[in-house]
């Protein structure tokens, strides 16, 4: 059996973070935890192999955590966004980002706002340039779907211009429980991004936890 990919997890202490990471801790990946603090990150880490039984979990400041894995998954509030990915832009080289960001703006994040760069996958290209393979996925599955256990009812739309990057984070998201779907170029991010906003509102207006979103009419789970 292949060796699999160390994953990452910035902002693996928040509560996305730390619900992929105990996902994919279960799936047999090697994990991370990033943290702006690196004794939060191991504390965080303890917690993740007593519940999960998993040995390949550690806990990391941001940088190091990026140094230490192959791929880079950036899950942390976009007021903190831009500083993270310019701190661990030496560590990705070469390596898959997957940014899981959403431009939310405080109070009304319920209201869409993107940013004028036109999404936060985008910011985040610009930041890393084309020496990073930047990613975006993850912006529509809830934290309280993942913590549920069993199979996620939702699909994971992810985008790459890279099209390689693109499958191997489709895998992640299938081995995460959910259905990753291939949403074509990086640029489309900004749909996924946008849909947040809209499914946190009705989120609120239906009184529930876990709104997301399935794409209808595909012949087989994960293929186009």
């Amino acid at each position: 059996m292949p060796q699999r990919p160390t994953i990452a997890i910035l902002g693996g202490t928040g509560a996305l973070g730390s619900a992929l990471a105990g996902r994919w801790a279960a799936a047999g990946y090697p994990i991370v935890l990033g943290s702006r603090s690196s004794e939060k990150a191991e504390a965080a880490a303890s917690a993740l192999r007593a519940a999960t039984g998993a040995d390949a979990v550690s806990g990391r400041d941001n940088l190091a955590a990026a140094q230490q894995a192959d791929i880079v998954v950036v899950a942390v509030p976009f007021s903190n966004h831009a500083a993270i990915l310019d701190e661990i832009k030496p560590a990705v080289t070469g390596k898959i980002v997957v940014d899981a960001v959403v431009p939310l703006v405080p109070p009304k994040v319920s209201v869409v706002q993107l940013p004028s760069e036109g999404s936060a996958a985008k910011i985040a290209q610009q930041i890393l340039g084309p020496q990073a393979r930047v990613t975006s996925a993850f912006h529509n599955v809830g934290a309280a779907k993942l913590e549920a256990g069993g199979t996620v009812d939702c699909d994971v739309l992810v985008f790459a211009d890279d099209k390689e990057a693109r499958e191997a984070v489709i895998e992640l998201a299938n081995a995460a429980g959910a259905r990753g779907v291939d949403g074509g170029m990086l640029a489309n991010s900004a749909a996924a991004e946008a849909l947040t906003s809209i499914l946190i509102g009705i989120n609120r207006r239906y009184k529930v936890d876990g709104a997301g979103i399935r794409i209808t009419g595909l012949p087989t789970p994960g293929t186009r």
